[in-house]
C-alpha cells in the first residue's frame, strides 16, 4: 500500500474548526487507499506568541531552552488533530519529533536531520492507523530537544516521505502553489504547474516563502515528489519534482523577495591569505549563514569585504566580525539592515546570455540603485534599498512578462 505524506502550516490548522477541516481531508486520503503519515506545524500564530513570552522574561534566551518552549506549540496541534480524525472513527496516534524518530545534531534553534528512524511510525501504519507527527522538531542522540528552524515542519514531511519511500509529499499551506512572484505583491503573478528542484530551492533560498531550503534539498537527494497546494480549496498546486526538459524557452519562472536581510562591511581588512576563512568560519561557528560576498582590493594592500546575512542574526553577526575585525586590525565595521534581496530565477537562464542585463535595465529605468550583485547559474540577485523592494519585483517580473505568459499552461506541455 503507497505511503502518503502530507504536511499543514500553521494558517491550516489555526482553530478549532480548521482543525477538523484538515481531519476530513486526511481521512479522505485514507479512504482512497494510502498509508497516511500527517505532519503538522503549532496552531497559527503560537510559535511567534512563545517567542515574545521568551523574550519577556529574557533578552537572550539560552537556545536550548528556547527549543524546550517553542517544541510545544507542534505537541498541541498534534494532539488536537488526532482527536479531531478520532471523532471521525479513524484509528490514529499522535507523535513527537523524537517519537517519530526525527534524530538531529545538537545546534539548538537550527538544528539539521542526521537521521530518520522509521520503525515507530511503520509498525502504527502496519496497524491500520494514521500517524501524526509533530513538525519543526527532533531530539539529538543524547535525548535533548531541537527544533529545526523556521519553516522546519516542511523539512520534517519531506525526510519522513524519503525515508518511508513515500508516493508523494503534499506540502499544505494558504496559497495555492508556487507562483511567478508573490501575489500579494504582484497581483497579475501566475501559478505555476511545475518547477523543477533546483529552481524551487534558489526560490526559496531568495525569499519564496512556500517551502523551506532545506526540505527541498532533501527531497532533490532522495528524489522525492512535492505538491504544494492550498488546504482552503481542492485544486491542484504546483509539482516541484526533476528538471522540466521541454521548458528551457522559460528563461525566467520567478522572482524572489526577502527583507529579512542585512548588510555588514568590513573596512580595509590586511589583504593577505586566510583573513576571509578568519572572518567566515567565526560566523559558521555560531550557524550564521552568509550570501552575497563582494571583495574590493585597494592600492595600499588593504580590502573591504562586504556580504549579507539575515536580519534576525545581524545582533550576533556584528558583535562576531566586530571582534574578528579588531584582531585582524581593520578599520572598522558598518551595518545596514535597511536593505532587501530582489533575485529572479530559472533553470533556462544558463543557455539564454543578456538576462542579467535586462534585469539591471529594468531597475534602472525605475530609478532602482543597486548596491550589491549575485549570480549563480540560474539566479541573478540584487541588494536593493528596503523601500524599493516592491517596486523592483513588480518591474522585474513585467520586464521578464511573467505576468502575461500562461506558465502553468506551458509547465504542462
Amino acid at each position: 500500500m503507497a505511503i502518503l505524506v502530507q504536511k499543514f502550516g500553521g494558517s491550516s490548522v489555526a482553530n478549532p474548526e480548521r482543525i477538523k477541516a484538515v481531519a476530513q481531508r486526511v481521512v479522505e486520503a485514507k479512504q482512497r487507499g494510502y498509508q497516511v503519515v500527517v505532519v503538522v506545524s503549532a496552531l497559527g500564530d503560537t510559535t511567534d506568541e512563545l517567542i515574545e513570552l521568551a523574550r519577556q522574561i529574557s533578552a537572550r534566551p539560552p537556545k536550548r531552552e528556547m527549543d524546550m518552549l517553542l517544541s510545544t506549540g507542534e505537541q498541541v496541534s498534534i494532539a488536537l488533530l488526532a482527536m479531531a480524525i478520532h471523532e471521525l472513527g479513524h484509528a490514529v496516534i499522535s507523535l513527537t519529533g523524537a517519537q517519530g524518530g526525527i534524530i538531529t545534531d545538537a545546534t539548538h534553534t537550527r538544528a539539521k536531520i542526521l537521521q530518520v528512524n522509521t520503525e515507530r511510525v511503520e509498525r502504527e501504519l502496519a496497524e491500520g492507523k494514521i500517524v501524526i507527527v509533530a513538525g519543526f522538531q527532533g531530539v539529538t542522540p543524547g535525548y535533548d530537544i531541537t527544533t529545526l528552524g523556521r519553516g522546519g515542519s516542511d523539512t520534517t514531511a519531506v525526510a519522513l516521505a524519503a525515508a518511508l519511500k513515500a508516493q508523494e509529499c503534499e506540502i499544505y499551506t494558504d496559497v495555492d502553489g508556487v507562483y511567478t512572484a508573490d501575489p500579494r505583491v504582484v497581483p497579475s503573478a501566475r501559478k505555476l504547474a511545475d518547477v523543477s528542484y533546483g529552481e524551487m530551492l534558489e526560490m526559496a533560498s531568495l525569499g519564496a516563502g512556500v517551502l523551506q531550503p532545506r526540505a527541498v534539498e532533501f527531497a532533490s537527494m532522495y528524489k522525492v515528489p512535492i505538491h504544494v497546494r492550498s488546504s482552503f480549496n481542492y485544486e491542484n498546486g504546483t509539482m516541484v519534482r526533476e528538471e522540466r526538459v521541454l521548458e528551457k524557452d522559460m528563461i525566467v519562472v520567478g522572482v524572489a523577495h526577502d527583507v529579512n536581510v542585512a548588510k555588514v562591511g568590513i573596512l580595509d581588512v590586511p589583504d593577505r591569505p586566510g583573513v576571509a576563512a578568519r572572518i567566515f568560519s567565526a560566523l559558521a561557528a555560531e550557524a550564521i549563514n552568509v550570501d552575497m560576498i563582494v571583495q574590493t582590493t585597494k592600492e595600499q594592500q588593504t580590502t573591504d569585504m562586504l556580504f549579507s546575512v539575515s536580519r534576525d542574526d545581524l545582533p550576533q553577526a556584528k558583535e562576531i566580525v566586530e571582534a574578528v575585525a579588531k584582531e585582524l586590525g581593520a578599520k572598522g565595521v558598518i551595518v545596514n539592515d535597511n536593505v532587501a534581496k530582489v533575485s529572479i530565477v530559472g533553470a533556462g537562464m544558463v543557455s539564454n546570455p543578456g538576462v542579467a542585463a535586462r534585469m539591471f535595465e529594468a531597475l534602472a529605468k525605475a530609478n532602482i540603485n543597486i548596491q550589491v550583485i549575485s549570480t549563480s547559474e540560474i539566479k541573478v540577485s540584487c541588494l536593493v534599498r528596503a523601500e524599493d523592494a516592491l517596486k523592483a519585483v513588480r518591474v522585474v517580473h513585467e520586464a521578464f512578462g511573467l505576468d502575461q505568459t500562461d506558465q502553468a499552461t506551458k509547465a504542462a506541455m
